[in-house]
């Protein structure tokens, strides 16, 4: 079983979302962090004591520029009146980016690659992050946070890939 309690997105991970998103993550397109809080806010079922945005690399964020979970959970944050800690879990491992792997390789690519520095007893911890496809960085963190003291982990993320839609991807790419 997963390490996290449950996961909530508003958005499927198709058209016109995954234009949305790929334009926030690659291009630096900002303006789309706050539809994207907004609709994580408004979509939230289980109230968490706390949002945390999924960290990244120190390399990644260098090269980026900023840190598209980061932006997305602040205006999450604004809305749904939650505190925010960006600095409670760092990642301290740079992984290959999970897009690029096959998705039985990704729980492998993450293992060992997040930190938590706060004590987070009894706490509901919600994670933020823009797409979850297999759930194996919500996973490796969720693992952090509960060795932390984490009583529940959720994670509140802005599109999720269907099943169906990972196989897809998954065969297209077999055949490039």
């Amino acid at each position: 079983p997963p390490h996290y309690d449950h996961v909530c997105a508003p958005f499927v991970y198709a058209f016109p979302i995954d234009a949305l998103v790929q334009g926030l993550k690659y291009r630096g397109l900002l303006a789309v962090a706050p539809l994207l809080g907004v609709a994580i806010a408004e979509g939230i079922d289980e109230r968490p004591d706390v949002l945390i945005p999924m960290p990244l690399a120190e390399a990644r964020l260098r090269e980026r520029g900023f840190n598209q979970a980061q932006e997305i959970a602040r205006h999450a944050a604004r809305i749904a009146g939650l505190p925010l800690m960006p600095h409670a879990c760092r990642k301290v491992r740079d992984t290959a980016p999970q897009a690029a792997l096959p998705w039985k390789e990704r729980a492998k690519n993450m293992r060992k690659a997040f930190v938590c520095d706060a004590d987070f007893t009894g706490r509901h911890d919600a994670v933020i992050d823009d797409v979850m496809t297999t759930g194996a960085t919500l996973n490796e963190i969720a693992r952090n946070l509960k060795q932390a003291g984490a009583a529940r982990v959720t994670g509140l993320i802005a599109a999720r890939t269907l099943p169906g839609n990972i196989r897809k991807r998954e065969i297209g790419r077999a055949h490039v």
